[in-house]
């Protein structure tokens, strides 16, 4: 492998291919060329694995007010409500985009196309209001757009291209500010500058810092790693959400159950068959995320059995195979048919709450770098995210990112330096990148899941930093491959996150700590660090 020479130039770089990243290149493809960059195939995102689907409010018995209640409820005190605000009303026109302009395939009541929305309701909402298709929802949405953008003239797609790092006009000549990225292509090693006037973040979330995950191998924490890098705010990383219904099976890795699944009335049981909800929430099986994660969470600890159940059993058996095909699928491949048995089911890492702080307008603190999706903090979720609103906010985001993103250009310098390897060999050490791999995720799951103390954050601060230490030797001795980038970037968002947990000295939302249960009015404020407050980078 040799260092890059080459320099890649448009008006626009995506970084990331689900749906923020998606639809802003179809929106800014007009006004100039478009290169988007993902770590696989273009199709490959969280966004492909949502199942439930997108928040709006369709039905007449629904308000805009009461959306945005709920989701200013479940966020505990953090939600910033402008944001909220604007995604819930803007949320129904851009769903009919989605149908009307990208032929996304929602579900309808009945066979005729311009039926009402047929829509389901998941934890924490007071209504129906979640657009879907079937259970495979992202996987529409992704389908979609894909075929959009293979369409568009003025749209390049770079697939197996993993960003390394942004390119900072700071190091060029002072001034803050980014003009695009250099990317490995993992199937040469050859690493690429690619120059734009304005770059999007859209590299979806971190669940991957962590052992057990519902999110996909690309799920790396790429994006807030490399703006903080950058010197970009990010915000509020102590509220990982675990989604509480993953299938326990051997063969399933973490294979989701849509939260559509108790929306649709699938009742959590003890492996006695009691109700395990029962007296813990007016919402019973439907409360919020984060109660029901830590009770299943506590459940398993406290009678040693490994997972609890959600049971289907007593549902309509047709209703279910249509409504859920994809997980009925899946589930009797692995031999459980959930028409006759009750689900296992234990939490896994699902969604990063926080990230790179943006305004509403996906704008972050360094000029001409956008965010949206996961990877941005706008202040929608707070400390928990409702149900179906990350579709929504993304969507949101990137609508509007579209809409500044001309007059958020920075101009490229005239000169732009090459990638460069100085020493660096060929590693014969890879044993290295997969053991501290493991192990900065089995500290993150032990020490800074879904119930922590600050023993336990002690105790993962050490060993994290311990390990960074190790890859950053590492890192300038060895040209750098996809398992070494992303390993540097989990262990510094690993950093972060157990950073701001030990910052907030209280119990909020998804953060729950044994020497702080009580939610501290005087915190509700959210996290906020960049390179000058928080960890070294």
């Amino acid at each position: 492998m040799t260092a890059a020479t080459s320099i890649e130039r448009s008006r626009h770089l995506v970084l990331g291919s689900g749906l923020a990243g998606l639809y802003f290149a179809l929106e800014v493809a007009d006004r100039g060329p478009v290169t988007i960059l993902t770590k696989a195939q273009l199709q490959d995102s969280n966004t492909r694995m949502a199942q439930g689907g997108i928040s709006a409010v369709f039905d007449p018995a629904d308000t805009p007010a009461s959306h945005v209640e709920d989701t200013l409820r479940v966020g505990a005190g953090l939600c910033h409500r402008e944001m909220v605000e604007r995604a819930v009303s803007e949320g129904p026109a851009l769903v009919a985009r989605l149908a009307d302009r990208y032929g996304v395939r929602f579900d309808r009541a009945d066979e005729d196309p311009f039926a009402p929305y047929e829509l389901g309701r998941e934890g924490g909402h007071s209504h129906r209001r979640v657009v879907h298709h079937r259970d495979m929802t992202g996987a529409e949405i992704v389908r979609g757009l894909v075929a959009a953008v293979r369409r568009h003239p003025n749209i390049r797609v770079v697939e197996h291209a993993v960003a390394v790092d942004l390119l900072s006009r700071e190091k060029v000549d002072g001034r803050p500010g980014c003009f695009g990225a250099y990317a490995l292509d993992t199937r040469t090693g050859r690493v690429t500058a690619h120059v734009a006037d304005v770059t999007l973040l859209a590299t979806g979330g971190a669940g991957k810092v962590y052992r057990y995950t519902s999110n996909p191998d690309v799920a790396t924490a790429d994006g807030i790693a490399m703006a903080y890098r950058i010197g970009a705010k990010v915000a509020n990383l102590e509220f990982m959400q675990f989604h509480p219904t993953c299938l326990y099976h051997p063969e399933a890795r973490s294979f989701l159950l849509s939260e559509a699944l108790r929306g649709e009335g699938g009742i959590l049981r003890r492996a006695d068959g009691s109700d395990l909800m029962e007296g813990r929430h007016p919402m019973g099986s439907l409360a919020p995320r984060d109660v029901v994660a830590r009770e299943i969470d506590a459940e398993i600890k406290r009678s040693g059995h490994p997972c609890v159940y959600l049971d289907m059993t007593h549902l309509d058996p047709e209703f279910l195979v249509r409504r859920f095909p994809g997980i009925h699928t899946r589930c009797m491949e692995l031999g459980i048919d959930m028409r006759r048995q009750p689900l296992p089911v234990v939490p896994a890492a699902h969604y990063m709450c926080g990230g790179v702080v943006v305004d509403p307008d996906g704008r972050t603190t360094i000029p001409g770098l956008l965010a949206a999706g996961e990877v941005a903090m706008s202040g929608m979720h707070g400390a928990c995210r409702l149900a179906s609103n990350s579709l929504l906010e993304a969507v949101v985001l990137a609508d509007h990112a579209a809409r500044v993103a001309a007059e958020c250009a920075v101009p490229p310098p005239s000169e732009v330096a090459p990638w460069k390897e100085g020493d660096a060999v060929d590693s014969d050490e890879a044993v290295m990148v997969t053991a501290n791999w493991a192990e900065v995720r089995a500290a993150m799951w032990n020490f800074v899941g879904i119930v922590r103390s600050d023993r336990r954050l002690a105790r993962a601060r050490r060993r994290i930093e311990m390990i960074r230490d190790e890859i950053r030797e590492y890192y300038w001795s060895y040209r750098v491959t996809r398992d070494l980038v992303e390993l540097r970037n989990i262990s510094l968002v690993a950093h972060l996150i157990v950073e701001c947990a030990e910052r907030r000295t209280e119990s909020r939302g998804l953060h729950f700590t044994l020497d702080h249960p009580r939610t501290d009015p005087a915190q509700a404020h959210d996290t906020v660090l960049d390179r000058t407050s928080g960890p070294p980078p």
